[in-house]
């Protein structure tokens, strides 16, 4: 593998080194309580959706809570926010460790400390893979993502059978006493991480604005959409392995806690091998072929899991499952992260986050009942098939490849000189851009126009408009609405290379010795000396 696809490009940077081997010991700690909380459940309770809900509490929270999480990433230092989480998530930890081994705890009490913890995850993950981009350099964005899916997965490989040992020997309690002592780690490199967060001149925003923006910013990128329905329906789907696999670890192979273990270690082994074979695979596919390709392998994997009822047929099918879902979901993360600009990526990572953690919640909770219903082997066959029909819907939804557009800001933008005496919050403001536009050249600039109003509006415009000037053709104006100018302001800094792009051949249309004429104003209404209403007199006269 070429230095320029090996994700081992993104330990050249010391700071990436640090966090990645300190979130290497929390995830081991956090696969350990898992293993415990899961095992618990099953002695707890005898319903085969509550064992399944384990899986469910921990993902629905990223669904509930992640555009929060993002809105906060892109507004607030991330590093603080993800010490706030783990320190959160160390004293629930803490919590139940002391009523697990009170014997105090009751499934739904259990289920109710996981969903906690799932919260202190859902605040953290979006600090923590929008930082990405502030640790390694673009090009070496895809390898940080692989590693990090990499980081997890090598725990999974070892971690869920540590986890079945400690269950075995000492018990779920000690389980989670043995992650409360792993939070320090990553507690500590957040500490010593000195990530200096960049300096905004502007006032920050409101937290419903933000929230708006972010959702704006990915109704309007229809590459964001895809990734996010895609990424649903792989969550909803492939996590039916995960969501039962204790059961069949338990009722189909008749085994204990450290075979659950060892089963999810061949899961994770698959999955490390999927990770660093990551670069190289996307040379060979398409990313649409990728996720093809991980549909149909879990499909496969689930039907003979359903069948198998050995535990070494069981574990070498766990491997290629592995191996699909850490493609897929690093693809998905790439593929967003890439995509966004920087002031918006926690937010749209939120967002993707919530697409595929719903998918998780509610597929966890969809095969725990149907397995119910059906049985194991009955569950594992639907999913299946439902994994087949993911797979053909990339018929309708494309996966896109790696966008090439240069998403940095472009800092082009200076205040214009204003007459008039304006505070931040002054408006509305309206701005309109003139343009002398050949008859031979509308077709090709109405087409820029459509990509311009996208990104416009994408960026915190409205009511944008496209007019025509009826006694002279061949002026075009445009014209868009900002609730203030400090709306303004942040609209316009938001440029990128790419929106740069799309106005320099605009320009290049534009006839004149003069660039478009740009006007900017601000909206007043008019409030008249006398009342002038045409029924004042009627309505005196009553």
């Amino acid at each position: 593998m070429s230095n320029r696809t090996s994700p081992l490009v993104a330990f050249e940077s010391k700071t990436f080194r640090l966090l990645w081997s300190a979130t290497l010991v929390s995830n081991l700690g956090g696969l350990v309580e898992a293993v415990g909380a899961a095992w618990l459940m099953t002695s707890l309770a005898t319903s085969h959706g509550m064992v399944a809900l384990v899986q469910s509490s921990t993902t629905l929270p990223v669904m509930i809570f992640s555009l929060a999480a993002g809105a906060l990433a892109d507004n607030f230092d991330r590093r603080r926010i993800m010490l706030v989480a783990q320190l959160l998530m160390l004293c629930i930890s803490a919590a139940l460790a002391v009523l697990s081994y009170a014997h105090a705890l009751t499934p739904w009490l259990l289920l109710s400390l996981t969903f906690l913890i799932g919260c202190g995850g859902a605040l953290h993950n979006p600090s923590w893979q929008a930082s990405m981009g502030d640790v390694v350099p673009r090009d070496h964005l895809p390898g940080a993502v692989a590693l990090n899916s990499m980081s997890y997965n090598l725990m999974r490989s070892i971690g869920p059978a540590i986890g079945g040992v400690i269950v075995a020997t000492a018990g779920a309690p000690f389980a989670f006493l043995f992650n409360v002592f792993c939070y320090f780690a990553l507690i500590f490199a957040l500490w010593r991480w000195n990530n200096n967060p960049s300096r905004d001149t502007l006032p920050r925003e409101s937290f419903g604005s933000a929230m708006s923006a972010g959702f704006r910013y990915v109704l309007m990128s229809p590459n964001l959409l895809k990734v996010m329905c895609r990424g649903f329906v792989f969550g909803l789907t492939a996590i039916v392995i995960l969501a039962l696999l204790p059961l069949v670890a338990r009722d189909q192979i008749k085994g204990t806690a450290i075979t659950y273990g060892i089963m999810l270690g061949f899961f994770g082994f698959g999955a490390i091998c999927g990770a660093l074979l990551i670069g190289h695979i996307r040379e060979v596919l398409s990313n649409e072929w990728v996720i093809r390709g991980a549909f149909l392998t879990l499909a496969t994997s689930s039907a003979f899991l359903a069948l198998s009822h050995q535990m070494w047929l069981s574990c070498l099918l766990l491997m290629p499952a592995g191996v699909a879902w850490v493609q897929a979901f690093s693809l998905f993360n790439v593929t967003v992260q890439l995509s966004t600009p920087r002031w918006v990526v926690g937010r749209a990572l939120s967002l993707y986050q919530t697409a595929t953690f719903g998918g998780m919640a509610a597929g966890s909770w969809a095969w725990g009942e149907l397995a119910d219903i059906n049985g194991i082997s009955g569950a594992l066959f639907i999913a299946s098939a439902a994994l087949v029909f993911g797979g053909l819907l990339g018929l309708l939804l494309r996966q896109p490849d790696f966008e090439s557009l240069n998403l940095d800001p472009a800092n082009m933008f200076s205040e214009p000189q204003l007459q008039l005496d304006l505070r931040l919050r002054s408006g509305p403001i309206m701005v309109t851009v003139e343009y002398n536009i050949d008859q031979q050249d509308t077709s090709e600039f109405l087409t820029m126009m459509a990509l311009r109003r996208r990104a416009r509006i994408r960026d915190g415009a409205k009511q944008w408009a496209l007019l025509r000037d009826l006694e002279k053709p061949q002026i075009w104006t445009e014209s868009y609405h900002l609730p203030t100018w400090i709306e303004y302001v942040r609209h316009s800094q938001r440029q990128t290379y790419a929106d740069a792009e799309i106005a320099e051949r605009l320009d290049a249309l534009h006839r004149g010795d003069k660039p478009p004429t740009v006007h900017h104003l601000i909206e007043r209404q008019t409030v008249p000396t006398r009342d002038d209403t045409p029924l004042k007199p009627y309505l005196d006269a009553t």
